[in-house]
């Protein structure tokens, strides 16, 4: 009967299907479920992660948006009675209404034409998340944890640090998917922090100082800035203007962001969220 399912990965969806067990053990062990998780899978594709990871919690939910997968998945899992899947988009779902069973733990393989701006989605919610772990373009992991200095560090860097503890746990080979993709994979996990180590008293404007700053990442923080800091006099700027946004920590984008509201000329420049540059 499973055999009546065959699907082709689809590249308007940036299908790419895990094949390899080894590397699927891996994966769930690092997640580690349990029967009360309240545990979320964002695009399942064919169950191979989900055929673990329902086995150690029962009430898993899925989120898938290839509408054709949806009966390959409902007769794969048919004897869980609590296993739910949820037909929508990630980018547009809201997570709130999967919050009645606690803080959400997320996990997935990331489509790598969205990561980004799912990312962003799914930080919106970082104070109903317990955890999340994914499989990303490695680009990009390593931009999540990357530091001052690196050369992968950006806004994406800044903002994800800002709220959430960055773990890189292990590369994923190309031949581990079908079809396999151009580029090497990696599982990182992100813990939101239940207290904030250095908080923005308005983070709409840490968020546009960030984007702004690394929109011009090769020229200083004084011309990087320039829509911000106005004419507002910067005796007291708690940064070298000389320095560019690359080298500047987490916590010292945060010391602008809060100078700038405690009595600088603020942000005039509005900035998108998800889908700028990072």
């Amino acid at each position: 009967m499973d055999n009546f399912f065959q699907h082709k990965a689809r590249k308007r969806f940036g299908q790419n299907f895990l094949v390899d067990e080894n590397i699927i053990e891996s994966i769930v062990r690092a997640i580690n479920p349990q029967a009360d998780d309240n545990l979320v899978e964002i695009g399942p594709g064919q169950g191979a992660i989900t055929s673990l990871l329902i086995r150690d919690c029962p009430s898993l939910k899925v989120i898938e948006l290839d509408r054709d997968l949806i009966p390959m998945l409902e007769f794969k899992f048919r004897e869980y009675e609590q296993f739910q899947i949820i037909e929508h988009d990630a980018l547009k779902f809201d997570f709130d209404k999967l919050t009645d069973r606690g803080a959400l733990r997320i996990v997935g393989n990331l489509p790598y034409n969205i990561s980004t701006p799912l990312l962003f989605h799914l930080l919106s919610y970082h104070d109903k998340v317990r955890d999340m772990h994914f499989m990303l373009q490695k680009e990009v992991v390593d931009r999540l944890g990357a530091v001052p200095g690196d050369k992968a560090y950006g806004r994406l860097s800044v903002m994800v640090q800002y709220w959430c503890r960055v773990q890189a746990l292990f590369p994923v080979p190309a031949h581990a998917f079908r079809p396999a993709p151009k580029v090497v994979s990696a599982i990182v996990r992100l813990v939101p922090y239940k207290e904030l180590p250095c908080p923005a008293r308005d983070e709409k404007l840490l968020s546009q100082v960030v984007n702004s700053a690394f929109q011009q990442r090769r020229k200083t923080l004084r011309n990087a800035l320039k829509t911000h800091l106005g004419d507002t006099p910067l005796d007291d700027f708690p940064v070298d203007l000389g320095r560019r946004p690359e080298t500047l920590s987490v916590a010292e984008y945060v010391s602008i962001s809060n100078w700038l509201c405690d009595g600088g000329r603020g942000a005039e420049s509005g900035s998108n969220d998800a889908g700028e540059q990072a």
